[in-house]
């Protein structure tokens, strides 16, 4: 089997079965496991899988710079924040993370909503510039410019001295094994500290992001407090999540 063959084969495996195991998978096309693993580094450098102990996962395509992410999936997108939007009630204290689903949200939000809106990314404080009655507090730092967020000493000092009814968190990947992912480091580590500071933790998550991973996790799928994603997904799928709290949007 040529190399082009077997890669292939390798990313026709993930998108039916969500992991690939190399000593299985070797063994199934009769090539050597270190053939395989040649194989899984190579895709993994190109950001076509997410290497793991023993094999790989799906890599997530949220990984993208922020404008190709704004348009993926970005029907699904808009209703998702449309859903949360709906969710936020008067009076309440919100932490906006960045992500182009949280901008959607942001543009949701009713302008008659008296709420207070705490986040570190700039593009949502300017999407609350039009709500009248929304208090936007900024939370400075260094800023990342991948996600559009910031992060940093300064950033954590200030998130550590604030409380937030809701924290709607952005991701690039969930799945079962590796939990909550996105592919910065020192941007997990702020996401980790808002949860905390957070009386409950949502993800919004369009179809893309549902078994797929990003190199660092930002926590167990089992601290989140709920999923909210679209309707209408694979039953095999939606399995994978069964042992967390899933809301899905009306179709």
């Amino acid at each position: 089997m040529l190399t082009t063959e077997r890669k292939a084969l390798i990313q026709t495996t993930l998108r039916r079965d969500g992991r690939l195991i190399a000593k299985t998978f070797s063994r199934e096309i009769g090539v050597s496991e270190d053939t395989i693993r040649r194989d899984l580094r190579e895709l993994a450098s190109e950001g076509l899988l997410q290497r793991v102990h023993g094999g790989a996962l799906p890599a997530s395509p949220a990984v993208a710079d922020f404008a190709a992410r704004e348009e993926l999936a970005s029907p699904a997108k808009a209703a998702l924040g449309r859903y949360a939007a709906r969710q936020i009630r008067s009076g309440q204290i919100v932490f906006l993370d960045g992500g182009t689903t949280n901008v959607q949200l942001a543009r949701a939000l009713p302008h008659d909503l008296r709420a207070t809106v705490i986040t570190h990314s700039p593009n949502i404080a300017i999407e609350l510039v039009r709500h009248p009655l929304i208090d936007v507090q900024i939370i400075g730092g260094q800023l990342f410019k991948h996600s559009i967020v910031t992060t940093g000493a300064a950033t954590a000092e200030a998130i550590a001295r604030i409380r937030a009814d809701t924290y709607f968190m952005g991701v690039t990947g969930l799945h079962p094994d590796l939990g909550v992912t996105t592919g910065d480091a020192e941007e997990a580590a702020i996401k980790r500290l808002i949860a905390r500071q957070s009386a409950e933790t949502v993800v919004l998550a369009s179809r893309e992001k549902l078994g797929a991973a990003s190199a660092y996790q930002i926590m167990p799928l089992a601290e989140i407090t709920t999923l909210v994603t679209e309707n209408g997904l694979p039953a095999d799928l939606m399995r994978l999540f069964d042992h967390i709290a899933i809301e899905t949007i009306p179709a």
